[in-house]
């Protein structure tokens, strides 16, 4: 493909008031990962957090860019359930994340299907939302998610969100509907959760929680989206959702927005993507559905 050149605009403008982090910067931040996260974005639909003031003032979500994507991106057209349909972008090259930078687009979300199998979800995404600053339970909690996974026949990955939690990861070959998907995220958060349920719960309602961490299962629905791997949060530091290998979860001090706009790119540089290749371990949810049931019974 010939080289597009994308002219960033306003570079200098401030987008984490709080860090001095500026627009120019964010643009090459999301060029100099776009190796290793265009795999995990490939084929999705996107739907993207906007701040043209900088995060110090109110940004919006958008999903539908039919009158803005330039020719030469990617996208996907997704019908509306009143009628129409919403051109959401794909990512497929460098130049696609520089021109949402500098549209700026501050954190990437994406379905957990593909362009041509949108019924059809290639992963699972448990959501380990903290409710207090007790980071060690939030780890304990993916630990707990990834042996289940793991007595099931799947595999799993972790990384942190950039926010307050984790996300665990299990990628799938797609062939079943999100509806079952759902049913089989949600039956294994439940075990996890009776397994603690002083530390653990899979209750929705905040002011049903207490401190205990909360297995949210809810991304797995059709046009629901999860934050990116190596998306930027719109947060102070501007941290970055960072793919983990399994033991970085012992180290001192780990928290959900341990890593940052100024550290993933050094820390790429010196060590593998932890998620390289994951859907090389893809599996159908056929055999460990039926695991999953004989567990429960």
């Amino acid at each position: 493909m010939p080289r597009i050149t994308i002219e960033v605009t306003h570079p200098d403008r401030v987008v984490f008031p709080a860090d001095g982090i500026t627009k120019g910067e964010l643009v090459d931040y999301y060029g100099e990962v776009a190796d290793t996260m265009l795999p995990h974005l490939k084929g999705r639909a996107l739907t993207v957090q906007r701040f043209p003031r900088g995060i110090g003032e109110q940004g919006w979500v958008q999903q539908d860019f039919a009158d803005s994507l330039p020719g030469w991106m990617g996208r996907v057209e997704v019908a509306k359930e009143d009628g129409g349909t919403v051109v959401h972008p794909v990512a497929e090259r460098p130049e696609a994340l520089r021109w949402l930078a500098n549209q700026n687009c501050v954190t990437l979300h994406v379905w957990q299907s593909r362009r041509h199998r949108l019924d059809n979800p290639d992963r699972l995404v448990f959501d380990l939302d903290a409710s207090d600053s007790d980071f060690a339970v939030v780890r304990a909690t993916a630990r707990a998610v990834a042996g289940v996974l793991d007595d099931l026949g799947l595999a799993c990955y972790v990384q942190t969100t950039g926010s307050r939690g984790l996300h665990v990861v299990t990628p799938l070959r797609p062939d079943t509907d999100f509806d079952a998907a759902r049913q089989f995220a949600r039956g294994v958060a439940e075990v996890v959760a009776a397994d603690d349920a002083a530390h653990r719960t899979v209750e929705a309602r905040k002011n049903k929680r207490g401190d205990r961490v909360y297995l949210d299962i809810m991304r797995n629905a059709y046009a629901q989206t999860a934050v990116a791997p190596y998306a930027v949060r719109a947060r102070r530091g501007a941290p970055v959702a960072t793919p983990l290998e399994w033991d970085e979860l012992d180290t001192r001090g780990l928290r959900a927005d341990r890593f940052t706009i100024r550290d993933i790119p050094k820390r790429l540089a010196g060590q593998p993507d932890p998620w390289a290749g994951m859907y090389r371990r893809a599996r159908s949810l056929t055999g460990p559905a039926r695991r999953l049931a004989k567990l429960r019974a």
